[in-house]
């Protein structure tokens, strides 16, 4: 397990390429903020995670694999994870911070996903704007 990364991962990199072509800027795994988010944008008070299918518990063929070997500590560790992840959202959006949580599945097209991004981050923009 050591050589498991938590910051810049392939997935991450990859996103990351995608939405700097698109002309977002960002700062990197903000330590300030509640965990340490993957990508924030204080121009649109936002916040990306990018989240491993498996360590957080995703509900897609990635993440409900668990290995056949110590499975008991396996999904106590996720649950763990799950929890922790909605206590680090939840603190951010207590601070005023959109949060959106792009999955690693979703980034085998990481343009496609930098898309969905930055439509998200243009709409909280102008919801900002509004009356």
């Amino acid at each position: 397990m050591r050589a498991v990364k938590g910051t810049d991962t392939g997935p991450e990199r990859a996103l990351r390429k995608s939405l700097f072509k698109l002309g977002f800027r960002y700062r990197l795994n903000a330590k300030g903020l509640p965990g340490k988010p993957d990508l924030v944008f204080p121009k649109y008070r936002a916040i990306v995670f990018v989240h491993g299918c498996f360590w957080h518990g995703h509900d897609c063929p990635r993440g409900r694999r668990l290995p056949k070997t110590n499975a008991a500590y396996w999904r106590r560790k996720i649950a763990r994870n799950i929890e922790r992840d909605r206590e680090t959202i939840a603190a951010l959006r207590r601070h005023g911070w959109f949060v959106k949580i792009s999955w690693e599945c979703d980034l085998n097209n990481s343009l496609k996903e930098a898309n969905k991004i930055a439509g998200w981050l243009l709409s909280r923009r102008a919801s900002r704007r509004a009356p």
